[in-house]
């Protein structure tokens, strides 16, 4: 037999649970989660979605079909395949940079320069037709004599939504972003294909810190450790939505 027989299993009791919370990557995989999370799923996916949703509501069949599609589109695609059209776009030859230069001003390195903001709008982009879908359906259920009394009282658009259309909705946003958050905290293949956590760490979220450590470094029980903090920090989110939402708006 060649090669190096394996280890026995020891039992380390919570020795993985502190080398995680006092390692120096885990501050910073932490913070890079927290940020792509908010603005990925919070403001990207869910904003964009209700946005569209309140957008297209009133208009055209035909509107709210093209639209829907497009959006829809996006989302079908495999995530390897988005992150690969999404690095194709921006690329020192893809069709931005090729703007730019049209433009007058030199290439951009999207990929170095703005890791992060690239792999939030990417995503964004990808997964908003679930939350556009989502809220099309509550819009649909809102009462249009409740939204006609408002008119006549006088109540423009915004007044409209803020005060009448957002607290019959408010369940089905807190829902939403349960949902989103979580699809969303775990997400691994396109940052992976797009940055693989870099430059440096700038993008390594908690799934890519969690990869490397149990795949990469073989350290299976802090890689198990990691996935326990990933899991208490989707709990917080949860939580956090659902109390605030909770609430009359």
């Amino acid at each position: 037999m060649t090669g190096a027989a394996a280890r026995d299993p020891e039992f380390v009791g919570f020795q993985n649970i502190e080398r995680v919370l006092t390692g120096p990557d885990i501050g910073a995989s932490m913070w890079s989660t927290v940020v792509f999370v908010v603005g990925s799923a919070v403001i990207g996916q869910n904003g964009l979605g209700l946005l569209l949703a309140v957008l297209i509501q009133h208009r055209s069949r035909f509107v709210r079909q093209t639209v829907s599609a497009t959006v829809i589109s996006a989302w079908v695609l495999p995530e390897v395949v988005a992150a690969l059209a999404i690095h194709e776009v921006l690329n020192d030859h893809g069709p931005m940079n090729q703007l730019f230069r049209f433009m007058g001003t030199g290439p951009q390195e999207w990929l170095y320069t703005a890791p992060m903001s690239v792999v939030i709008v990417a995503n964004a982009w990808h997964g908003a037709a679930f939350s556009l879908l989502i809220y099309q359906a509550a819009l649909d259920e809102v009462p249009g004599e409740l939204i006609e009394a408002a008119q006549i009282d006088g109540a423009g658009p915004v007044r409209r939504f803020r005060y009448v259309v957002l607290p019959l909705i408010r369940r089905t946003i807190a829902a939403n972003l349960v949902l989103v958050t979580l699809q969303n905290i775990g997400m691994f293949s396109l940052i992976f294909v797009l940055t693989g956590g870099g430059p440096g760490n700038k993008t390594e979220t908690l799934p890519l810190l969690m990869y490397e450590q149990a795949f990469k470094y073989g350290r299976i029980g802090l890689g198990a450790a990691i996935a326990l903090v990933l899991l208490l920090l989707g709990a917080v989110f949860s939580s956090a939505y659902v109390r605030s939402l909770s609430r009359q708006v």
